[in-house]
């Protein structure tokens, strides 16, 4: 906070400046739910976004415990919150909370992008077509067979997105209960038993991992040996992006497999949001891209 001393002095009223960014009582506030969430560079990316289209507003993270997202989401909205984006673990949570849904967002059976519109709660789901466009922008067709590893909020998202375009679905996760869960809400794809996908990897083209594994760099699964079945020309994804390459896509890149990490994909759902919330649909350019990598790699987490 700056500004002269003084009784010469005019005084902030309800402004802060920093960064080049001023807040002030006709700021636009959006922000970021998640439990935890200081592993999110949404603020980052939304603030920057702020600074280069000179709009009056600002992103803030926000910390909500399980439990408490029905109170946050009435909270925020009646504080003059246009809406928030939701994580880790209150996708689906906020997809049940929601009053109106986006056709995106019921196919998905998750909501990531809410939008406060008198007292309502407008649900979305940016998750799936963000990391469509990512994989597009890294050379990958999306055809063929593509087995999603998890079946939470982004794993949805991400399978109802795939089939979508066209590829064959299958899903694995540790509790095959939710894996079947999701089959059926899709009503298409093939359930795998978490013990018995390495041994049908090689007939995949496309492997994605949609859990938290890997997230913050912890290295607990031993994926090279999983990866033995792949075979040439598979390509393997992370939506994973703290640390970009995660211990996965490098076991990956060890074995000659092209590789896509999961920045592209944060940058690529945010748009559609900042529309809403913020009246401009950014790029997904260069700037924004470096803008993140450079924090994360200031972070040892690139």
């Amino acid at each position: 906070m700056g500004g002269a001393s003084g009784p010469s002095a005019a005084p902030l009223l309800g402004k802060t400046e920093g960064d080049g960014v001023t807040i002030d009582g006709r700021t636009r506030l959006a922000g970021v739910i998640g439990w935890p969430v200081d592993h999110s560079r949404s603020p980052m990316l939304h603030n920057h976004w702020c600074r280069v289209h000179q709009v009056n507003g600002a992103y803030v993270p926000l910390p909500v415990k399980p439990g408490q997202l029905e109170m946050a989401l009435k909270g925020l909205a009646a504080a003059g919150f246009r809406g928030v984006n939701v994580t880790i673990p209150h996708k689906e949570e906020a997809f049940r909370l929601c009053d109106e849904l986006t056709e995106t967002a019921r196919r998905a059976g998750a909501a990531n992008t809410l939008r406060f519109v008198e007292g309502r709660v407008i649900g979305d789901c940016t998750d799936g077509t963000g990391f469509c466009d990512n994989l597009l922008a890294h050379g990958v067709r999306l055809e063929g067979r593509a087995l999603i590893l998890g079946a939470g909020g982004a794993a949805r998202a991400v399978a109802a997105a795939l089939q979508d375009r066209g590829c064959e679905v299958f899903i694995s996760n540790r509790t095959a209960s939710r894996a079947e869960a999701l089959v059926q809400a899709l009503g298409a794809g093939t359930v795998l038993d978490w013990t018995d996908w390495p041994s049908r990897l090689g007939e995949m083209n496309l492997l994605v991992n949609a859990t938290s594994l890997g997230m913050g760099g912890r290295d607990d699964t031993a994926w090279s040996s999983l990866l033995q079945k792949g075979q040439e020309g598979l390509s393997v994804a992370d939506i994973v992006y703290t640390p970009r390459q995660t211990p996965l896509l490098k076991a990956a890149q060890e074995r000659g497999f092209r590789t896509v990490d999961g920045l592209g994909m944060l940058i690529c759902q945010a748009r559609a949001g900042f529309q809403e919330w913020f009246g401009v649909l950014p790029e997904a350019d260069e700037a924004s891209f470096d803008i993140l990598a450079q924090d994360l790699a200031r972070h040892g987490l690139s």
